[in-house]
């Protein structure tokens, strides 16, 4: 077997990442509203959210030591079959208990398939070429994500636009289209990510699968001996609790200055669509900016951008200001990302990249799940631009924990045993 170039690897991440957030992209515009349509009031649908995010806290660390000791493949696949049944049982439930097991499935997936693509990308990378600037790859990944949601939100817009089709109606066609796409999402992993490792018999794969506690034990090992990594999934704390505010506020905001719910899903669609172009091209310009002003300064500056952005949202009157503030808050979305990922792994070492990867993720969905409470209860008991304004004030406080990272040397663990890894080179 041949293995793969840097540039070969770029671009089977590229084309993954893009399969991952297709369905994504359809998605966003309605799910919200094809609650609201079907019954539910706010505060369920913050419970609703909340059944995610607690999900994605029980598993979200097992899995990311899974992915390290089995291989990023097998929990790829699982993770892309878990989205696909969310997505089935998303286009059909009409009652709380049928979108709370919806967001549970939903948990799972999101789970299995936090950091285990961009853990493949890096480490692949590295065993390609050591002095490899995988930074860069990760902004591009941003600039993947923001074009391929953007074509995703705009087609779901144009569905919505067109009406009901046979039984099916106008908020549950993106559904069923992004479970289509899941379906080639996961013939891609099939075909794209292929990792070289030791033949996986019954007995060495019970052996790997023993070897997840003792990963996720070095994950913590690492956190605890870092203060820089500490402060940075502090920062996924603040950032999941007040994401809430223009991901799932946003939609019942344009539905508010709207007055309309179906006319805020069409909007949303090309309006989603610009956002993540404008999150494509934050995502593509920030390289050149941390460079200039370093990553720590750097993401520091974007969450105070981004709080105020989430409080224009809250405060503007009417349709055009708050979709202004929206695409801008994207801006400032897709530019972060990449940093605080670059940072993060800058922390750590090979072998435990993904349950760290996976430990940030974990903070920040039970923090989301916290914050959809929270932030929804607020908005049904008062209003929907004082929960968007206390969300701002959190995404705004989380700025001086990046100033921490400003020392990035990564962090190993003295006290970790050889765990069966799977090597980081792939074939053709």
């Amino acid at each position: 077997m041949t293995a793969l170039t840097v540039r070969q690897i770029h671009r089977r991440y590229l084309v993954l990442h893009g399969l991952r957030w297709a369905p994504t992209g359809l998605l966003i515009p309605v799910t919200v509203l094809l609650m609201l349509e079907r019954g539910l009031a706010l505060p369920q649908i913050g419970l609703v959210v909340a059944a995610q995010g607690f999900t994605v806290l029980l598993l979200e660390l097992p899995t990311g030591g899974l992915a390290d000791a089995v291989g990023r493949k097998p929990v790829l696949l699982g993770a892309a079959t878990a989205n696909l049944a969310s997505l089935t049982v998303l286009a059909v439930a009409d009652s709380f208990v049928l979108f709370v097991a919806a967001l549970l499935l939903q948990g799972v997936y999101r789970a299995l398939e936090s950091g285990p693509l961009e853990s493949w990308y890096v480490d692949a990378t590295l065993t390609a070429d050591p002095d490899a600037r995988y930074e860069d790859g990760l902004s591009h990944g941003g600039v993947v994500a923001g074009l391929t949601i953007a074509a995703g939100a705009l087609t779901s817009g144009a569905l919505v636009a067109l009406g009901p089709v046979g039984p099916v109606s106008a908020l549950t066609s993106p559904v069923v289209i992004a479970g289509a796409l899941q379906v080639v999402g996961l013939l891609g992993l099939v075909l794209l990510l292929v990792e070289v490792r030791p033949a996986a018999g019954a007995s060495t794969l019970g052996a790997s699968v023993r070897q997840v506690p003792a990963v996720v034990r070095g994950a913590l090992r690492l956190l605890r001996r870092s203060r820089i990594l500490v402060a940075l999934i502090a920062v996924e704390l603040f950032w999941g609790f007040g994401m809430i505010s223009f991901e799932t506020l946003m939609p019942v905001r344009l539905a508010e200055v709207t007055g309309e719910a179906d006319r805020a899903a069409a909007l949303l669609g090309p309006v989603g669509a610009v956002a993540w172009l404008a999150s494509a091209a934050g995502a593509a310009l920030v390289p050149a900016l941390s460079r200039r002003l370093g990553a720590p300064v750097t993401a520091a500056a974007f969450r105070v951008l981004q709080g105020m952005t989430v409080v224009a949202m809250a405060l503007l009157a009417g349709p055009v200001g708050v979709i202004a503030a929206y695409l801008a808050c994207y801006a400032i979305h897709g530019a972060s990302n990449p940093v605080h990922l670059g940072l993060l792994h800058r922390q750590v070492d090979g072998p435990h990249r993904t349950s760290v990867v996976s430990l940030n993720s974990m903070v920040a969905q039970p923090a989301g799940a916290l914050g959809g409470v929270v932030l929804l209860g607020v908005a049904g008991a008062a209003s929907v631009s004082l929960a968007m304004l206390v969300g701002a004030a959190v995404l705004a406080a989380a700025a001086p924990l990046y100033l921490v990272a400003r020392r990035t040397r990564p962090v190993s663990d003295p006290g970790a045993r050889p765990v069966p890894t799977p090597a980081a080179g792939v074939s053709a």
